[in-house]
């Protein structure tokens, strides 16, 4: 027969019979849109963060600077390269300027703005207005939060340190804000004159200076950032081009979008069982036409072309709409979160996320498809006609040798794609082998079941006899409820380790606030302070200081082309001290610690674990730039740090000898008798701020409200994407339901000939899938445990800590969800009329 004959066949056919591949459309339908909107989404977000590098840097190159100012070559190098900007930032504290002795105060970044500021983009206004001309010294402009938290609006006065501000506007965008990374607190800004007046900047204040430069036309501002590089190598600066204007939101975005991709490719293979399963079911129901076909001389491949082309007609028509689906997808769901993203995309669409998603449809169409159809093409007439329940296990060499290709070539695109193609491999490869695992667990189930005692009790004999049945959909359903039981588990497991991290990470002695920016010389007068309001708290103090790390061992950072895996360490500057004795929450696992009066050449000892990821030992050296110099120390211990303890913790702590005559200042951490008296602890902060106005306040309960909410959309954005894995293992479960419904209706019919009840058929099949559900709720546990583990402590690198009772409790009713989906699934088989099934069975 001709092409054109065979789909005119084909197109007849599939008129009469479209719904009997719904679960084929359903299935690659859901996968595609998943894997089609989640790329496009991350494509959105990243190449918007690129097309505003220049926005978002602050200028074409940015160089960052730790508790100190450019110098005076610097700031002319600077100008040789283009037009400079200034902006000066720091965390402290705003007050509210009013009558009595208690006013508000809330902790702010308050950033210094120069004349120029902002190079790119608008500073944009509530109400439609824009910074035209430089702020004066006596202005401020707020973030709304600002106004919400102190009760404010526009015209009151604010204090910042020792100075006070008229509040001019409120800001709606500020241009550089993605670039300037974590905040605690809403933004400020003034002019650098105003900063100037707060008293605020201090020697030893910890505060952050940054120069964007914009350069001339056509230069290049990698390699002009280079030079500045080259020209001072001990500066100690962080350089950046345009090109990297977030690099930190990038990764963090790209890295999340692998992620996500990973898990919907996850639900896109689950669903191709759900693909087999329908085509299965679909080709099952068209026995008797193929039969007829056979008879009446077609062949073979006639038979084939004819099938083909409707599997593919239909899964085409699924991949479109669900690539429909996905490009639509992101500009809603960016509409819906808001401002929890960190840029606004515009409406686009974005071919390389689509193609990829297409592909992997039309991969695991072929891969699961093929397989029922090669089956069915090779059964005799005969046996179509006379055979209601075998399958034919055939498949033919060219179909195992298309489906090969297409799983090699579903790994190669995923690892292709992938920002980290190992994690990739390793996160499919587990995928694929719990799938391979429960398999292998349903073909055990049946075999198992096939050679057990023969029970007394008929209808428990019916439900044991059905698992190993000719015709049995064992292995589906096994892959089905097991990876839907699994899946309950692994989100109850994470979702309550997470809600519990905050939790078990607070201390039952934690510190209820921590201040910054004390002078070293008034360290009395600060305890005194809080004695007055508590005389039973408990200070603790620690000098502080910033630097970044610029060699280690016989590495220079600047030479290398790539941090090493995990060396976070290296990006930008990192808090310093140093102490005499080994400081509390960290615990000496190597080396020695120096003497109480060592005076000789500089020692510092650092984390064990950056030791691990530098492949640093004892006796190595590490330079850390800090204030304009470089310092070279000797590694001569390293400690294990308990970050869980709230206190104060440092990767690197130097001998006292080698920082204790630089400019510094300290931080304190303050344990109030009353935990969490919210009272006391704001007469605490009133206290520390009345003496020191240029210090900062941070209560301990506002770092983990921040963490809890961080925490929160992690856990619903785990959920989201394992919902989809959830749907489709439904899928699954259904499509097994569907693909065994014909041999179920003839048994069916078969107990109600022979007397049996709705009520005892129906029982039969609670008790089989009852039964395959208890036996893999233990392997869900297990399988959910090793997997949820996995995600928590190797990729989130959290503590794990389920709340056991709330995971059985989500298991036991993921099982009776599950048991509820089967028993619905079996309705039509109890409705079928006896006489009129068995005369088209």
């Amino acid at each position: 027969m001709s092409w054109s004959q065979i789909w005119a066949i084909a197109r007849r056919d599939l008129n009469g019979r479209f719904r009997g591949l719904r679960l084929l459309f359903i299935c690659l339908f859901l996968g595609v849109a998943t894997l089609a909107t989640i790329g496009s989404l991350t494509s959105s977000i990243t190449s918007e963060i690129s097309e505003r590098g220049q926005e978002i840097l602050g200028g074409d190159i940015e160089i960052a600077l730790s508790q100190r100012e450019a110098t005076e070559e610097e700031r002319a190098a600077f100008a040789e390269v283009g037009t400079v900007s200034e902006t000066n930032r720091m965390r402290a504290m705003a007050r509210r300027v009013a009558n009595g002795p208690d006013p508000s105060r809330v902790l702010v970044e308050l950033k210094g703005v120069d004349a120029v500021y902002p190079h790119y983009g608008d500073l944009t206004f509530a109400g439609g207005g824009r910074l035209d001309t430089p702020l004066d010294a006596q202005s401020v402009v707020v973030a709304p939060a600002l106004l919400e938290r102190l009760q404010m609006k526009v015209g009151d006065t604010v204090q910042f340190g020792t100075a006070q501000f008229t509040i001019t506007a409120e800001i709606l965008e500020e241009p550089d804000r993605i670039g300037e990374g974590f905040t605690l607190g809403p933004v400020a800004l003034v002019s650098l004159e105003g900063l100037e007046r707060t008293g605020l900047v201090q020697p030893g204040s910890l505060y952050e200076t940054k120069y964007r430069i914009k350069t001339s036309a056509g230069a290049n501002p990698a390699e002009l950032a280079d030079s500045l590089q080259e020209r001072f190598p001990t500066a100690g600066w962080e350089v950046k081009d345009r090109e990297e204007g977030a690099p930190g939101t990038t990764r963090f975005i790209e890295r999340l979008g692998q992620f996500l991709g990973l898990v919907g490719l996850t639900a896109l293979i689950v669903a191709g069982i759900g693909v087999g399963n329908g085509v299965s079911s679909y080709l099952s129901g068209k026995r008797s036409s193929i039969a007829t076909f056979k008879v009446l001389g077609a062949e073979t491949s006639d038979i084939a072309r004819i099938y083909l082309l409707q599997l593919a007609a239909v899964a085409a028509l699924a991949i479109v709409t669900g690539l429909i689906l996905g490009a639509m997808m992101p500009p809603l769901i960016i509409a819906a979160l808001g401002d929890v993203l960190p840029v606004q995309p515009g409406i686009s669409i974005h071919p390389i996320p689509l193609l990829a998603a297409a592909l992997y449809g039309i991969l695991i169409a072929i891969i699961f498809a093929l397989p029922p159809l090669a089956q069915a093409r090779y059964v005799p007439a005969a046996g179509l006609f006379r055979d209601m329940v075998e399958r034919n296990a055939r498949i033919d060499r060219l179909t195992l040798i298309l489906v090969s290709i297409a799983f090699g070539a579903i790994v190669t695109l995923a690892m292709v794609t992938a920002r980290e193609p190992w994690f990739s491999a390793g996160f499919l490869g587990a995928s694929l082998g719990v799938l391979f695992l429960l398999a292998l667990l349903g073909g055990a189930i049946r075999w198992t079941a096939s050679r057990l005692p023969r029970p007394r009790q008929p209808l428990v004999r019916l439900a044991v006899a059905g698992l190993h049945r000719p015709g049995a959909q064992t292995g589906a359903l096994v892959v089905a409820l097991g990876l839907g039981l699994t899946l309950f588990v692994i989100l109850a497991a994470i979702q309550t380790s997470l809600t519990g991290e905050i939790t078990r990470s607070v201390p039952e002695r934690a510190p209820s606030l921590f201040a910054i920016d004390i002078p070293v010389d008034q360290e009395k007068q600060l305890r005194a302070s809080i004695a007055e309001i508590d005389p039973d708290a408990e200070v603790a103090t620690v000098p502080t200081m910033r630097g970044s790390i610029t060699g280690y061992g016989d590495t220079r950072v600047a030479d290398l082309e790539e941090l090493p895996e995990g060396a976070w360490m290296l990006r930008g500057d990192r808090a310093l001290t140093y102490a005499a004795t080994v400081p509390e929450g960290s615990e000496l696992v190597e080396g020695q610690w120096w003497p109480l009066l060592y005076n000789g050449p500089p020692q510092v000892s650092i984390d064990a674990e950056m030791a691990q990821v530098l492949d640093l030992e004892i006796g190595d050296t590490l330079t850390v730039s800090f204030l304009g110099r470089e310092i070279t120390a000797t590694i001569t211990s390293l400690r294990q740090i308990n970050w869980q303890s709230l206190g104060f913790n440092y990767l690197m702590v130097f001998s006292p000898n080698t920082l204790r005559d630089a400019p510094h200042n300290l931080a304190a951490s303050v344990s109030l008798s009353d935990a969490g008296n919210v009272e006391q602890e704001q007469q605490a902060s009133n206290a520390i701020l009345g003496a020191f106005p240029s210090a900062t306040v941070v209560a301990v309960s506002e770092i983990i409200g921040e963490v809890r909410t961080l925490l929160n959309q992690m856990a619903t954005a785990i959920t989201a994407a394992a919902a989809i894995t959830i749907l489709s293992g439904l899928a699954v479960l259904i499509g097994a339901i569907a693909a065994s419904r014909q041999a179920r209706t003839y048994d069916s019919v078969i107990l109600k000939t022979l007397g049996a009840t709705r009520r005892q058929i129906l029982l039969v099949q609670a008790m089989e899938y009852g039964l395959l559900a208890l036996l893999l709720a233990l392997v869900a546990l297990a399988l959910g445990y090793a997997a949820s583990w996995y995600v928590m402590t190797q990729i989130f690198q959290f503590g794990f800590a389920p709340d056991w009772t709330i995971v059985l409790l989500t298991l036991g009713g993921g099982a009776l969800l599950t048991l509820v989906v089967g028993l619905v699934g079996a309705l039509p088989v109890l409705s079928a009329k006896p006489a009129q099934a068995l005369r088209h069975l």
